[in-house]
């Protein structure tokens, strides 16, 4: 019962990833905005709904451990998995100043999580934090965002009511897919006896981070790979700001210092890992070292928690 719902939810959040890139290149081109910027906040958004509404309803459910499981392991399942996959079979071409702006903001959000959580908890207070960095970061991309508007022509037409009714069905197929996802998730993980945390962390994580992967691929498939790179490390900051900072808004979550200390560590390592180097290139040794980390992280996740 709930591994075909799992495989429902797998497949909308599939066709809902196909149409939100085709909403989200037309959006750049109706705006006239650099499709790099659409991809690291409408498409991140979009992508991350599904983990929204697992920070939303967890919350609301006292189940805020949860919320927390998913947002970290997410950002691991989009650098190790997604990210790493995609470089397997495409190299991209990528600059330091095209990815400096998220990936220092994203190390901020790892640092202040792991600040925050040092008495063993995120407080309301420690969300408002969060969720204020989050305010802080969208307003520098949109300032930055009409500083770089440009003739995006060159991505193809983009029928107004076409992109309007792309970017909306796409955000509704995906968030009906996170629910699907989420309740499936839970219910195989705790037939296992994992705790929340996990249970969130590896198989929930790797449910609502389909999209991700669903819009990096099709996006590369189709030469717009700066809306693909932009969602997964936007996607990212959203998950470690917005989404924690709502779900601890709402119910404040009890930390597991062990399993977030590795989760922590191996977010880093993997950023790390993105940084292009003078050749301006991400390519396949790049993919296989991502998909290794991602690998070691679970393995330590995993030994974390039998103790």
């Amino acid at each position: 019962m709930f591994v075909l719902l799992l495989l429902a939810g797998l497949a909308l959040a599939a066709v809902g990833g196909d149409r939100f890139v085709r909403g989200a290149v037309g959006l750049a081109t109706w705006l006239r905005v650099p499709a790099g910027i659409v991809g690291a906040t409408v498409a991140a958004f979009a992508t991350s709904s599904p983990e929204l509404t697992v920070g939303v309803i967890s919350g609301l459910e006292g189940r805020s451990e949860l919320a927390f499981g998913d947002a970290a392991g997410s950002n691991m399942v989009n650098l190790g998995v997604v990210l790493g996959l995609t470089l397997l079979v495409v190299v991209l071409g990528v600059g330091w100043g095209e990815l400096r702006r998220d990936v220092l903001t994203f190390v901020a959000a790892i640092v202040v999580v792991a600040a925050t959580s040092l008495d063993g908890r995120i407080s309301r207070l420690d969300a408002s934090v969060l969720l204020a960095m989050f305010v802080a970061w969208l307003v520098w991309v949109v300032v930055e965002a009409r500083r770089q508007r440009i003739d995006a022509s060159f991505l193809g037409d983009a029928e107004h009511r076409s992109v309007v009714v792309d970017v909306v069905l796409g955000l509704v197929l995906l968030v009906v897919a996170g629910r699907f996802i989420v309740v499936a998730g839970k219910e195989i993980g705790e037939s296992l006896g994992w705790s929340e945390f996990v249970v969130g962390t590896v198989i929930v994580a790797i449910g609502t981070s389909t999209p991700e992967l669903v819009t990096t691929v099709i996006a590369a498939r189709r030469g717009h790979v700066e809306v693909g790179v932009g969602a997964i490390v936007g996607s990212n900051i959203f998950n470690s700001l917005f989404i924690v900072g709502v779900a601890g808004v709402i119910s404040p979550i009890v930390i597991d210092r062990s399993a977030t200390v590795v989760a922590l560590v191996a977010s880093l390592v993997a950023t790390g890992l993105i940084v292009p180097g003078s050749r301006r290139v991400l390519g396949r040794a790049r993919g296989s070292l991502l998909l290794a980390t991602y690998g070691s992280f679970i393995l330590g996740l995993l030994l974390v928690a039998e103790r």
